[in-house]
């Protein structure tokens, strides 16, 4: 049982997360708009998707850039050099600058690195599609990456358009798909590196060749109604992944993959996920958190609204033994789950490699998480499972109006609790054993 002390501070640990959780998109928009996006959007960006939308609209002051005007051709060859060109264009413009990838063309890409800082604002048009080379040889300098976006601030990229990985010459090649061939490393689609003032909005991304959208080392991100899509069985292919990034929020997306929808991992906080759309996958993950008896640091994360279908897993908190640091100030509320085989789940032994993993005594803390108006189905027995740590034991958890069924043969769904602090109000099924 919660001791007096305990209890005030989950009072107030709910109070202050309900302040964040209302005021945070507020607090985006109104960073947004003191940086110039909100007054160029109805002006200059209209003009621009006017422009290159096949109207006839009138010149205006911004630098318009398009990738045919330097040597794309769309044709099956590469057209890297021709994107570097344009970009460099685009980025070295004294005024706002447009890159425009026109509709209707499929233009194919090597291994390539827009870099910043630019003069000016810039956007990115993406209609058509950007599709990558199937030659994994084209990766042998970094196999980790295939676009990069380097330094970038006050940055738009949309445009309604795809950006395909043509992962599955690597899923075939994953020791996750063939046990007899040695791990190797697979790229990143798309990552945005140290960039500032970020918008990427109505895009679709599809078959990564690993994580399709990274965003790392970035400061005041909105990424805004982007479909992700890979076959369920497609290895390691995250669908959003934030590492080391700070202020982002993540709004109305559409993500189906073979590994985690969201994933989200150390130096990240202040993060904001709503209106998300999950499955197949493997759901909505903070970790993996300490591998290598590394510290970890995660904080303010809000996940409200969501709907997972299908999924290996519902919202899940993951840490390897012997890691430091910490996983609090955690919200996910007003979550539906539809046969989600762990719904919730937090696991402080997590050990994602085939030799078992060494008993530790130290641990990730993780602190103050509220589970609010959660409902669905379980398709195994556990419906909720927290795994903590004997000696770093989970704090502050608190379950508010949490209910769920079961799909599983039949019988009644299960809760399992170890060295866990638990809080409950409202309805709470199945409770712990």
């Amino acid at each position: 049982m919660f001791s007096q002390r305990q209890y005030c501070l989950t009072l107030l640990f709910i109070l202050v997360i309900s302040f964040v959780s209302c005021c945070f998109s507020s607090y985006q928009d109104d960073l947004y708009f003191r940086n110039g996006y909100q007054s160029q959007g109805d002006s200059y960006y209209g003009q621009v998707l006017r422009r290159h939308s096949g109207a006839n609209a009138p010149a205006t002051s911004a630098q318009i850039v398009n990738v045919d005007d330097f040597g794309a051709k769309a044709d099956g060859t590469d057209d890297s050099q021709a994107f570097l060109k344009a970009w460099k264009k685009a980025c070295s413009s004294n005024v706002e600058a447009a890159l425009v990838i026109p509709r209707n063309r499929i233009y194919h890409l090597k291994p390539v690195t827009f870099s910043g800082p630019c003069k000016s604002g810039l956007t990115i048009k993406i209609y058509g599609t950007i599709k990558a080379t199937v030659h994994q040889s084209d990766y042998r300098k970094d196999p980790r990456y295939w676009i990069v976006f380097d330094n970038v601030n006050n940055f738009i990229v949309e445009g309604g358009g795809t950006i395909n990985g043509n992962g599955e010459i690597w899923w075939r090649n994953s020791c996750k798909v063939n046990r007899n061939l040695p791990c190797k490393d697979a790229p990143t689609a798309v990552t945005f590196f140290g960039c500032k003032n970020l918008r990427v909005a109505n895009l679709r991304f599809k078959n990564s060749q690993k994580m399709h959208l990274s965003f790392k080392k970035c400061v005041n991100v909105k990424a805004l109604n982007l479909k992700v899509i890979a076959p369920g069985n497609s290895p390691n292919t995250d669908g959003i992944h934030v590492t080391e990034t700070q202020n982002i929020q993540i709004k109305n997306c559409v993500i189906g993959t073979g590994d985690d929808c969201i994933s989200i991992v150390s130096g990240s906080k202040n993060i904001r996920a709503t209106g998300i759309v999950c499955g197949p996958g493997h759901g909505i993950s903070i970790g993996s958190l300490g591998a290598g008896n590394s510290e970890a640091e995660v904080s303010n994360v809000v996940v409200d609204g969501a709907k997972l279908t299908g999924t290996t897993n519902g919202v899940r908190i993951k840490t390897w033994q012997g890691g430091s640091g910490y996983a609090k100030n955690i919200v996910f509320q007003n979550i539906a789950m539809s046969n989600v085989t762990n719904p919730i789940i937090i696991d402080q032994h997590y050990c994602d490699q085939e030799d078992p993993c060494t008993d530790q005594a130290s641990a990730v803390q993780i602190s103050n998480v509220l589970y609010k108006n959660i409902k669905g189905t379980s398709a195994s027995e556990v419906a909720i499972k927290f795994d903590c740590s004997k000696s770093s034991a989970c704090q502050g958890i608190l379950m508010q109006d949490v209910v769920f069924g079961s799909q599983y043969k039949g019988e009644a769904a299960k809760a399992l609790c170890l060295n866990v602090n638990l809080k409950k109000r409202g309805s709470f099924r199945p409770l712990c054993s």
